[in-house]
């Protein structure tokens, strides 16, 4: 998984096999065989894991199979098992936003910038809901502070390039597609498809 995983170690008398699965479950995960890292994650969650490192990886799992409803049990008890694990805090607020729960997602994202105020990830996926409620100001703002966090994110600036779309701001569109161009030219190219 790209995102730094929680701290919480695996604890019991089987702590080196379990290990093992883990990190074969993991590797699962990154080979895009999901269906396989769910199963093995599944029977080191047992029936009611406390672990945030297998709850998470079994959400990430879960979302990239479209279950999202069942990513987000895993997703609030990684936020409970470990509160300072920012990742599941933009997993937890994309799910809500799926789900139409927009002032849940909010909430979930603020907290996440309480922890941190400079998780870009956090202030994307803000971006993200605002739009999603038409708050375009404020969606324009949690951009703007992304890309003050991290002005080369690709990400952000296709975040930006969507946004001036949905806005009817061809010149802002096309902005963003010039510096597109240099740092991701696969998304440049998508994104001259979407220019007039």
């Amino acid at each position: 998984m790209n995102d730094k995983e929680p701290i919480a170690p695996l604890t019991d008398d089987h702590a080196t096999a379990r290990e093992g699965q883990y990190r074969e479950a993991l590797e699962h995960i990154e080979a895009g065989k999901y269906h396989q890292a769910i199963e093995l994650l599944n029977v080191l969650a047992g029936p009611a894991s406390r672990d945030a490192r297998i709850r998470y990886a079994r959400a990430v799992a879960l979302l990239s199979t479209g279950l999202y409803r069942q990513a987000g049990t895993d997703l609030v008890f990684t936020v409970v098992l470990d509160r300072e694990f920012l990742p599941a805090y933009r997993h937890l607020g994309y799910v809500l936003l799926s789900m139409g729960k927009e002032e849940a997602a909010i909430k979930v994202l603020h907290k996440a910038l309480e922890l941190d105020p400079n998780f870009v990830d956090a202030w994307g996926v803000l971006a993200d809901v605002y739009m999603d409620l038409g708050e375009n100001e404020k969606a324009f703002e949690a951009l703007d502070k992304a890309l003050e966090l991290e002005p080369r994110n690709s990400e952000v600036h296709c975040k930006l390039a969507m946004y001036y779309l949905s806005r009817g701001d061809i010149k802002g569109l096309r902005s963003e597609y010039e510096l597109l161009k240099e740092m991701e030219p696969d998304v440049a190219a998508q994104i001259a498809e979407l220019l007039p």
